[in-house]
């Protein structure tokens, strides 16, 4: 897997190392991925997602994993969270029923 997260989309970026001597040295300016792990209270049960800190607040203020699923568009989210839109729907459906 990439370092990526799931939620922000924030990847590796590539840019310059500059001394005090204006020398150019490649590198790599790396995400800080956290593998955690979110409670789903539609589905009862824990989904494992790679995120950052960002994506965890994000998470918090769209009201957790449920809502920011149920809410974001099938196309806008990571190939990891697809699997369980449909299955979060459906239980929300359910459980409004």
């Amino acid at each position: 897997m990439s370092r990526k997260c799931a939620i922000t989309g924030k990847k590796t970026t590539f840019g310059n190392t500059r001394s005090h001597a204006e020398n150019k040295s490649r590198r790599t300016f790396r995400p800080n991925i956290q593998t955690t792990t979110l409670y789903s209270e539609a589905l009862g049960c824990n989904i494992k997602v790679k995120l950052t800190p960002a994506g965890l607040r994000t998470l918090d203020h769209k009201g957790g994993i449920d809502a920011y699923i149920a809410d974001t568009a099938k196309t806008k989210l990571d190939e990891s969270l697809r699997p369980y839109k449909a299955k979060i729907e459906k239980a929300l459906a359910k459980a409004s029923a």
